[in-house]
This record gives structure tokens, C-alpha cells and sequence, in this order.
């Protein structure tokens, strides 16, 4: 049947929920790192004991965090993040040039067939490559100099390279998205880049189809399927049939097209879900009611999810990387808010129950689906 975990980062520390294949009954570990914001945390896909997590504040920077246990036990590893050659600049808010500047880590994606090696997205939007298990870091910084980069801006939470999906099919092939610069997609393992970004509107921008500056919010793939993505936009979700070089919107009948999260089904490349919030001004769900919605048809018809869900008086928020599925047969599907609860499905979203209640503002959730 198989067992589950659930790693969780949240403003104040980081939690791992445990449970075996039926989820119904979970334990709870933590906080590991207390006091300390944890942007992500995430496992290897072959190796569930070794696990990455990213740590910060404001006071004492950015540490990776390394377990070969599961959890049990966690061990600093190289932080020597240094962005390639001199620091370049961006285009500030009023226009004057400002210095790429090393905030946090805002993502780590274990690779798919080495345990040591790991990406991670940084802010200020850039992306790093370890090959030794997190011990030293290098900036794979073809990402920063294709040409654009000079003129991306930052979005409301920072210039932040938040969403790393690598290929399954093809391990040369990386899609990244930054707030606020859009989609960018490399196939060459990370040495140069081009933008994806046909296909997006954005109100607000000088030119609302430009190449780059796009607030894209999160991109999901299927295993089965690498080339068809999905995106959740500052506005609008989207749908590409052709690896990024195309985009069209799939909100369809959704009462609200602006969120931060969107995954897929496990065995399912066409099931999606989402969450959507008000609106990029009211952070939490329209009405009040905390809803997941679910496309079985890969977006445009959309069905209401909010069995065992708050439908009255919720004001929480899920954030861009607070949303996971495991694998197995009957897919679970996990989203935490920044209320503190973390919900999950046993039903690929059926129903819904509390896992746990009260923590600190929830950042990510990640699960790894054990044997």
C-alpha cells in the first residue's frame, strides 16, 4: 500500500506529517528549525531519505539544510551562493538600475536520477546547481545573461526565481518562472535560455504581450506527458500543448482566475487543481469559502471542491508552492494556507480533512510517496 510524507515549510519553523497508505491517521514532527522561515523543503525522487530544505531570515541569511534520515536528523551544508562574475543590475521600480542582490532561497529541485545534485531558485532571480550533495553551489548563469535579464522586475513578494521543473523525458530540458519576468525554458541542461511567454497578456505592463515581465505564479507538469504545461498567472491559468513555445487560457468557468498554486493528478496528465483567491488585491477565497477546483478536461470546465473545507468566514491564503499530490493509487492531493492548516484528500479531492491545525503560516508543501 505504501506511505506518505508530508514535508512543510512555514514562516517559523518546518514540520513533516507522516501516515501510511489509508492517510487517515498522520504524525506530526516538529518544528525542526524554529523561528526560522523555511521556503521549501523537498525530497529526492530516488532516494526519500535524503531530503533538502532552505532556510532564512532577515537577521541571519540563508542556510541549506541537509537530512540523510528521513528528517530525523539535519546538518548545514555549503552556502557559498555567489551569482557568476560581476554583479549585474536590473531595472528598479523608478526606473534606476539596482544591484542583484543574494536574498534566499526560494526553491530546491533534487534531481530525478542523482541524489546529489540539486537546483535551487534564488532571489534575486537566479539559478544554482549542486553536484555534491549541496556542499558547493554554482550560478548556472546563462539563465541571467540571455538579454533580458536587465530588464525584469520584481513582483510583490521580490525578484524571485520560485518554479524549477525538469523533464522526466528529456533531463537536458528545465523549465524555470520568475516573478515578475515570466517562463523560461533551457534544453541544454541549464546553459542557455529563452523566454516562453507567447500566448500571456499581462494588465499593468507597457506592452501587455511583451517577451518578458510576466507574473507567473507556478508551472505544473505530467510525467506521462512533459510537454503539455500548465501555469497559474498573476492573473489567468494557462495551458501549453507545445513545451512553453505557446500559451492559451484555460480559466473557463472558475469565479476567479487569479491564484498562486496549481498541480496535476498523479495518473491523470489532463486532472488539474487549483485554488482561486479573490483577486491580486483580496487575498483569500471569493466568499469566504475555501474551494479547490478540479479540471478533468484540462482546463475550461471546472468543478467546486469544498467537501470538508471551511464554506463560510475563511480568509486564508495558499501560497505559490503550498500544493502537492503523492502517487499513489487512490492519488492524495495536501494544500496549506497561511491559516496554518494543511488539508489533504484521499480521494484526488473528493473530500478534505485537516491534517493539522495551527501552524505558523504555511510556505510549501511538498510529499513524498514511500514504499
Amino acid at each position: 500500500m505504501g506511505s506518505v510524507r508530508v514535508l512543510v515549510g512555514t514562516r517559523k519553523g518546518a514540520f513533516i506529517l507522516s501516515a501510511d497508505g489509508t492517510r487517515k491517521s498522520w504524525d506530526v514532527q516538529g518544528p525542526f528549525f524554529e523561528g526560522w522561515e523555511m521556503y521549501h523543503l523537498k525530497g529526492s525522487p530516488i532516494d526519500p531519505n535524503r531530503i533538502y530544505a532552505s532556510q532564512s531570515t532577515g537577521w541571519f541569511g540563508q542556510i541549506i539544510q541537509r537530512s540523510d534520515d528521513g528528517g530525523a536528523s539535519w546538518a548545514p551544508v555549503g552556502n557559498g551562493f555567489k551569482y557568476d562574475g560581476v554583479p549585474g543590475t536590473h531595472q528598479w521600480y523608478d526606473g534606476t538600475p539596482h544591484p542583484w542582490e543574494f536574498a534566499r532561497v526560494w526553491h530546491l529541485e533534487p534531481s530525478l536520477t542523482d541524489p546529489d545534485t540539486v537546483l535551487a531558485g534564488v532571489e534575486d532571480a537566479a539559478l544554482f546547481k549542486s553536484t555534491d550533495g549541496g556542499e558547493n553551489w554554482s550560478e548556472l548563469s546563462g539563465l541571467r545573461g540571455h538579454g533580458s535579464g536587465p530588464h525584469w522586475q520584481p513582483g510583490a513578494g521580490g525578484m524571485c526565481l520560485h518554479t524549477i521543473t525538469v523533464s522526466p523525458k528529456d533531463p537536458n530540458r528545465i523549465f524555470a518562472a520568475i516573478s515578475a519576468a515570466g517562463a523560461f525554458r533551457s534544453d541544454d541542461a541549464g546553459s542557455t535560455w529563452r523566454p516562453i511567454n507567447r500566448g500571456l497578456r499581462s494588465e499593468g505592463i507597457p506592452d501587455e504581450a511583451a517577451e518578458v515581465g510576466h507574473c507567473v505564479h507556478r508551472i505544473a507538469l505530467h510525467p506521462s506527458n512533459p510537454d503539455v504545461l500548465y501555469m497559474q498567472k498573476h492573473w489567468d491559468v494557462m495551458r501549453s500543448n507545445d513545451a512553453g513555445e505557446s500559451w492559451f487560457e484555460v480559466s473557463g468557468n472558475l469565479p476567479s482566475d487569479f491564484g498562486f498554486v496549481i498541480d496535476v493528478h498523479a495518473h491523470e496528465p489532463e486532472t488539474i487543481y487549483v485554488v482561486p483567491i479573490t483577486s491580486d488585491a483580496v487575498h483569500f477565497p471569493p466568499e469566504g469559502k475555501l474551494r479547490v477546483y478540479r479540471s478533468r478536461s484540462g482546463g475550461n470546465e471546472w468543478e467546486p471542491l469544498g467537501k470538508g473545507l471551511p464554506q463560510s468566514h475563511c480568509y486564508v491564503n495558499v501560497l505559490r508552492d503550498a500544493m502537492a499530490v503523492d502517487g499513489l493509487d487512490e492519488c492524495g492531493i495536501y494544500f496549506g494556507t497561511t491559516g496554518g492548516q494543511v488539508y489533504a484528500s484521499n480521494d484526488a479531492g473528493d473530500s478534505w480533512e485537516a491534517i493539522v491545525h495551527d501552524l505558523p503560516a504555511v510556505l510549501s508543501v511538498e510529499v513524498q510517496t514511500l514504499a
